[in-house]
């Protein structure tokens, strides 16, 4: 499903639709904005594989567009938790280009997310974000979303090269 929001300019309109594997040009740009490893020429094409990989599994991501320029991303997965009967959609990246916050793009992408979220049977809807996303904390507040805790990261090995 395309979802096109209005918009009371001369602009563009925004159109959010699940992200397909000839957008690894578009979306690798955005998530180095969200501070995610940069793919370079030597990663590209293993991180070509993961974002193939990540389409086929279970996850409905998408992409948010103004005319053929992408604006922003929602990674979104439905995972099954052992402690509930209905699954859990999981928001691990959601970026909105800098020069775009504030101008729709992540109001259409949190809209769709939630909907698909719930035509999934989803009990919840959870998201990870940084402590200095200090503006879109604000953001998902206003949508309702509640600070109910804490993630906590054990830094492992050094990512492998690709070779």
């Amino acid at each position: 499903m395309v979802e096109r929001q209005p918009n009371a300019t001369d602009e563009e309109p925004i159109v959010v639709r699940p992200i397909a594997a000839d957008d690894f040009a578009r979306a690798a740009p955005l998530l180095a904005e969200l501070g995610r490893p940069e793919v370079t020429a030597a990663t590209t094409e293993h991180m070509r594989g993961v974002f193939k990989r990540h389409l086929a599994s279970d996850t409905a991501s998408l992409i948010a567009l103004r005319g053929e320029r992408a604006i922003g991303l929602l990674s979104l997965h439905i995972r099954e938790r052992l402690s509930q009967i209905a699954p859990e959609a999981w928001i691990p990246d959601f970026i909105v280009t800098a020069n775009e916050q504030g101008r729709g793009a992540a109001q259409a992408l949190m809209n769709r997310a939630i909907e698909i979220a719930r035509q999934r049977g989803c009990y919840r809807l959870v998201l990870e974000s940084h402590y200095h996303r200090q503006r879109a904390y604000r953001f998902y507040a206003r949508e309702g979303f509640a600070d109910v805790g804490k993630c906590f990261a054990l830094p492992l090995a050094p990512a492998k090269k690709p070779t």
